[in-house]
């Protein structure tokens, strides 16, 4: 079976000029079921690679989570999430039965502490956590320490399940000195300057955490995955099989964060065009994270402006004519291909606001709001088939293909943008068969990261406990 997009006709209201430039963006972006396979097959090469040897691309990072959670735990533990735009600190009660209650802050972390110095975001995060506790009135008392969870969404190497150094930033931060620093010691000292009675107890991934939050209802949950902001994966893999790993007594599995933005630096497979090698070029991390920004949210827009820039400059799109948000690099923001994308109006109304009001395009035809959806869905569709490339890497590396298993998602992008689970399951079905696909169960594993963080917390605590 295929569904190649570059075999549909992609037709406009507009000149055949127009039409033939739609025609071909479509091919571009296109991910036919024979590259899909190459894709997947070189994913299962490369974490064979990273569970071998330290220093891989894709890196294959021991969590230190040893274990599946069992529903069962209970207590108060505190979480703290550091991905993206915000910091969320929260207070969870696990009551057992796979049940909890949370309470909950979000505090936004500015441009300049992103780019600024590592102690003044720990001493912010430390400010932070502790407004929320004096807001909700849980601060311990009588010497009690409260057991936390910290999910740092960047690529770490852990030491233990308390200590990690920033490898490298990601997602827009390059915060300074704190790549090779142990992140939990750096926030543990802010937490000590201002004499909070909190001890980072689990540094966690956000993907680990995703897995572990949702196996804590649902045990059958092989793999966590992020689709928002950025992209990465995790899964319970057999200890035997971490041939690297040199303290394999105690657990038959671990957790792996296999740091899947990585993959194919090398650009070996990935099917990458002019637009995407424009926003390499221009990131931060040039050369770095090339399936991270064909995938996230964070780039989804930008490779569409890239697009329609290049219409533009050939007088194919908006009369030639441009806006200063157009112009500007993270101008053209995904949420707006989300919106443009859900518009099924005649007219495509919405989509005529958010160019002509929000963007600030001069005017705009119907055919140049049916390119630019159009050019939308082929960026989201391409990144929703090779996100199942991801998947049915590990998958297949597991055993799993033709298994009920369960795949926990969290991310903006997986929730909000229209049919992206959709076209993961169209790539699944090219990839293994319409039955093998069918018994993979997709679940929404919203804010899984905070659960998790705090699940982990309490396991970590237990074990220096029983140490």
């Amino acid at each position: 079976m295929t569904a190649a997009n570059s075999s549909a006709q992609h037709t406009v209201d507009g000149t055949e000029a127009q039409t033939k430039a739609i025609q071909g963006l479509a091919e571009e972006f296109d991910v036919t079921t024979e590259r899909l396979r190459i894709i997947t097959d070189q994913f299962v090469e490369e974490m064979r690679k990273g569970l071998d040897h330290e220093g891989q691309t894709v890196a294959m990072i021991p969590s230190f989570v040893t274990g599946r959670p069992t529903g069962e735990e209970v207590g108060r533990y505190l979480a703290l999430d550091l991905g993206g735009t915000n910091l969320r600190v929260c207070e969870f009660e696990l009551k057992g039965k796979g049940d909890y209650s949370v309470k909950q802050q979000k505090f936004v972390v500015s441009d300049q502490l992103k780019t600024g110095d590592m102690r003044d975001l720990c001493d912010y995060i430390a400010d932070s956590v502790d407004s929320f506790l004096t807001e909700h009135g849980t601060k311990p008392e009588g010497g009690e320490m409260l057991q936390l969870g910290y999910t740092f969404s960047f690529p770490v190497l852990q030491t233990a399940i308390n200590r990690g150094v920033l490898k490298q930033w990601t997602k827009g931060f390059s915060t300074k000195n704190a790549v090779g620093k142990d992140v939990p010691l750096l926030l543990q000292d802010a937490f000590i300057r201002r004499n909070l009675p909190v001890n980072v107890a689990a540094i966690v991934n956000d993907t680990v955490g995703t897995l572990m939050a949702y196996a804590y209802s649902y045990p059958e949950t092989i793999i966590g995955c992020i689709l928002g902001t950025g992209t990465n994966a995790s899964y319970f893999e057999q200890t035997q099989n971490i041939k690297k790993w040199s303290n394999p007594a105690g657990s038959e599995e671990m957790v792996i964060n296999m740091e899947w933005g990585a993959f194919d630096n090398e650009r070996r497979v990935l099917p990458l065009t002019m637009y995407d090698n424009k926003v390499d070029r221009q990131s931060r991390n040039v050369h770095q994270q090339l399936f991270e920004k064909m995938v996230s949210g964070m780039y989804l827009g930008e490779i569409t402006r890239n697009a329609m820039i290049h219409l533009i400059d050939q007088y194919l799109l908006f009369n030639g004519e441009s806006s200063a948000v157009l112009n500007t690099q993270w101008g053209f923001e995904t949420a707006y291909l989300t919106a443009i994308e859900k518009d099924n109006t005649p007219d495509l109304a919405e989509t005529r606001h958010i160019l002509e009001e929000t963007v600030g395009v001069p005017s705009t035809t119907l055919a140049d709001r049916q390119m630019v959806k159009k050019i939308g869905g082929f960026v989201g569709r391409r990144a929703a088939r090779l996100a199942a490339c991801g998947l049915g890497g590990v998958m297949s590396h597991c055993g799993k293909v033709g298994q009920d298993c369960i795949i926990a998602i969290d991310g903006s992008l997986y929730e909000f943008y229209p049919n992206f689970e959709g076209h993961i399951r169209d790539a699944m079905a090219e990839l293994f068969g319409q039955e093998a696909a069918s018994k993979v169960r997709f679940a929404l594993a919203r804010d899984g990261s905070g659960l998790g963080a705090a699940i982990i917390a309490m396991v970590a605590h237990k074990q220096q406990a029983t140490h």
